[in-house]
This record gives structure tokens, sequence and C-alpha cells, in this order.
């Protein structure tokens, strides 16, 4: 392998690590590490809470549960809490993506191959089709299908009554779902970045199902560095157990845990080298910010899709980044943690200009 391919490899798999979004690897073990009721699921209490009276009040009535809107950044569970439901409700579920459902054919297709109560999931509801999501409304609000039959004057339309079924819509960008659509979920649930305490226990309870000897101090160090998501906690799991297989006994402890970290370049805050470029990028060509989402990708070699979707949440969530009316800026903490004398600029970046999340 020459010497540009192996960095290009390189830097993917840095990337593929720290990702919140899916891999082949997950997909393939993950669904094993699922917990399959809501005693099991650790973490958000309040949307856990409020979504146990939902279903004991659907089951004791006998009815559907109502239209359910996940939402929150990638990685918290929201296709996990989606099966739980079904499992909660003794029902069967359907799983698809907003971008697979390309026409309204391929929408009626799923619907009405739906059992009575079946739950229909669509995970990126976000992207669905404009036009699939028009004939979606009548059967989230009637249960029923209108299909034109037909062209031109002859054309006409028709209603196909659908079994009662619950549709459960998973997003990461909940701002760009249409408000019609929005407003036709009944049970709207936003997750949280999850705590430290809360990934050691999930930690824990993966490295039991996978058959990993872990001590408390090396899960709390993999918890520790996983930006707030169980996907990403998983993940870092598997790769230290590698290192604990080949350079120790086979035990996670914490000096196995930081030695794996520290050679996967993930630092004490959960930042790996792309957070780090990005800063730095921000900070010393361009003076602390602001500066353009497409400029910042053009420099530091990335996609402006995957630092938006990937590493910003994180960094605003964290106060390491913000995004003003002009552009992304560096704060102070970003600074201290780089180790970079602070020096407020001239340009705007620390003008206290109100920010917003949906800015490219």
């Amino acid at each position: 392998m020459s010497e540009n391919n192996f960095t290009e490899f390189e830097t993917d798999f840095e990337s593929r690590i720290m990702s919140s979004s899916y891999t082949e690897e997950d997909s393939v073990t993950e669904v094993s590490l699922r917990p399959e009721t809501l005693d099991e699921y650790v973490g958000q209490e309040k949307a856990k809470g409020n979504l146990k009276i939902y279903i004991e009040a659907a089951k004791s009535r006998g009815d559907v549960l109502d239209h359910v809107l996940l939402y929150g950044p990638p990685g918290l569970g929201k296709t996990t809490l989606a099966g739980i439901i079904a499992n909660e409700l003794g029902v069967n579920i359907r799983i698809t993506s907003g971008p697979a459902i390309e026409k309204q054919g391929d929408l009626a297709a799923l619907l009405t191959n739906l059992a009575p109560n079946d739950i229909l999931f669509v995970d990126e509801i976000h992207r669905l089709n404009r036009s699939v999501e028009e004939i979606l409304y009548p059967a989230l609000e009637d249960y029923a299908l209108d299909i034109i039959i037909g062209k031109g004057p002859a054309a006409r339309s028709i209603r196909l009554p659908l079994p009662k079924f619950t549709l459960i819509g998973a997003t990461t960008r909940a701002g760009q779902l249409s408000q019609p659509l929005r407003d036709r979920f009944g049970v709207l649930l936003k997750l949280e970045i999850y705590t430290p305490s809360e990934l050691c226990s999930i930690i824990k309870r993966s490295a039991g199902i996978l058959g990993i000897e872990i001590e408390e101090d090396g899960a709390l160090e993999i918890a520790s560095r996983s930006r707030g998501t169980p996907r990403i906690a998983n993940r870092l799991l598997k790769r230290v157990r590698d290192f604990a297989q080949v350079k120790g006994d086979g035990i996670i402890t914490l000096d196995i845990a930081r030695y794996a970290l520290g050679m996967l370049e993930i630092d004490e805050l959960g930042l790996d080298n792309v957070d780090r470029r990005m800063l730095e990028t921000i900070i010393r060509v361009y003076d602390g910010g602001p500066v353009g989402l497409e400029t910042l990708a053009s420099t530091i070699g990335e996609e402006a899709i995957t630092l938006e979707d990937v590493y910003e949440p994180y960094l605003l969530q964290i106060g390491y980044l913000s995004r003003t009316l002009r552009g992304r800026c560096a704060t102070p903490l970003a600074y201290e943690h780089l180790g970079i004398p602070y020096k407020k600029n001239s340009s705007g970046a620390n003008d206290g200009q109100t920010t917003f999340d949906d800015m490219n």
C-alpha cells in the first residue's frame, strides 16, 4: 500500500471510529447489543417515562399508539427505541428510511402490507420526497390512501382504507421537517446527549454481552471519551478490546483504555484528529473566525456535510465552537484545550452575535 493510500485509509478509519453514523460492522454486531425493553434501555429518563405512560394507555384502550417523532443527534438510540416500542406493544415493525421511498408507489406498497396495529419506522424522515409526503397525510390522519388513477380529464381518485398503524419517524434534523408533517405526530420525543455515567452502564452491559472483561475505571474512561453517544461508546469498546487482547491480558483496565484511546488519537474530551485540525485551522488560519463552512471544509480537506453532521454538533455542545451570522468561530475554551494563547480578534469572532443551528 502506498504512503498516500495508507494516509487516506488511516484518516477514514479514525473518522469512522468517532462517527455517530452506522458502519458495516455496526449493522452486523450492534444489533445484538440493542436492549429490547424500556427497563433495559439506559438513559433518556424523561422521554422513557412519558413513553411508558403512552404505551400503557394505548394498550389499556386496545388502540394504536399515536404517531411518534424521535429526534436528536445520530447514535443516541432512535432506531433502538422504535424496536422497543414495538416489543412493548407486542406488534410487528417494518423498517425503512426516507431516501429509500423514492415514489408514491413505494410508500403505498409499505402501507397496504401492514397488519392492524403494526408499526412503520421511517429513519431520516426529513429526507422524504415531497410528493411522497403528501400522500402520507391522509394515511396518518384517516388511515386511508388517496390514489389517482389515469391522467388528464379521465383521471379519478380512489380512497383505499388502511389498517390502523403507528408511524415512528426518526430524524437528526427536526427543523427540516415540513410543518404539515410535523403537526401530524402526536408524540414528539427529543433524545439528549448521554452522561458519562449512563454511557458507563451501557458499556458494561455491552461488555457482558460480548464476553469482554472490563474494570469500572476502564469503562468510565471509554465513556468519558465517547462524545455522549452510545453508538460511539460501543464502537470504542470493541477497538479497546482489540488492544487489551494484543497488548494486555484481555482485561480492559484504566491503563489499557488510556493506551488504546491514545493510539486512536482520541483525547480526554473525545476529540479526535479531525476535531482538533478543524479548531486549529479556525484559530491559526482564520484568526479564530468567523469562517464559512465550505471554506473551512476546503481548507482541511473534508466534506462540508461531514463537518456539519459529524463533528460540529459535539463541538457546539461542549462550547468549543460557535456559529454566528458570519460563520464558525472558535471559543476561548478551544484555545485553552489546544494550548494556544487566546486573543480577542477584531473580525467579530467573539462579538456576541446570535448563533443558530441551521446555518450553512
